[in-house]
């Protein structure tokens, strides 16, 4: 009995690490069913159209102050991104169609202040006769932008048998969504950037610090480190 105890205990010891030889730090597999959500929900990067509506009254002769900042922050965004023509639409046949296009003058004023180059801003018109009385005026340029198809997929009923005990379709996705909308070139994606020149006056300093027996960490860090 006692060697029988044994071998089943042998036996069991192997299962144990067997199931954890198909371990990884990225991917892991239970009952050799494939668990990766980076493979489920994939970042792609793609070509996107980056919008801004500005709502005009009818009677607006001035952009509020909150407009003015979501367009310098909309310049910004675009001065970030390898872009091409910034084009500013205005509504026509609604009644605010006169205010819009005085309130485009004073936005594309504002896109040439933050750095837009003129000759990249293009000025056009839509028909907004089925959009109301506060028409948008609306800005927007292509740029290539990672992101992740929308979550919220659930096509199977999480409450049913699970046996190959597999996570459901949605894990992972919000975290895919996050870590592609942190991405701020989409780029690095594809291939890591060139390494930029040293600064040669900071390593001359830090190596005469290092010769002298001094460095130039605050005193309190000094001291953490002598300890």
């Amino acid at each position: 009995m006692t060697r029988i105890s044994n071998s089943l205990a042998l036996l069991l010891a192997a299962s144990v690490l067997s199931a954890c030889g198909g371990y990884s730090k990225d991917n892991f597999t239970v009952g050799s069913v494939d668990s990766n959500y980076k493979t489920r929900h994939p970042i792609v990067i793609d070509e996107k159209e980056q919008t801004l509506d500005i709502p005009v009254g009818s009677d607006t002769v001035r952009l509020p102050r909150a407009q003015e900042s979501a367009t310098e922050g909309f310049a910004s965004k675009y001065r970030r991104s390898p872009s091409g023509t910034m084009t500013i639409m205005i509504p026509r046949h609604s009644p605010n169609a006169s205010a819009a296009r005085s309130m485009s003058h004073q936005v594309a004023e504002i896109l040439r202040r933050e750095g837009v180059p003129p000759s990249s801003i293009v000025t056009t018109s839509y028909d907004a006769s089925r959009h109301g009385s506060a028409a948008p005026i609306r800005v927007s340029y292509h740029a290539v932008q990672a992101s992740v198809e929308r979550c919220g997929k659930w096509p199977e009923d999480l409450a049913g048998p699970n046996l190959d005990n597999q996570n459901w379709h949605n894990f992972g996705c919000a975290n895919q969504n996050n870590m592609a909308a942190q991405i701020a070139n989409p780029s690095d994606l594809v291939a890591p950037r060139g390494m930029t020149q040293a600064d040669a006056e900071r390593r001359n300093n830090v190596i005469e610090d290092y010769r002298e027996g001094t460095t130039d960490l605050p005193p309190a860090a000094n001291s953490v480190f002598a300890n």
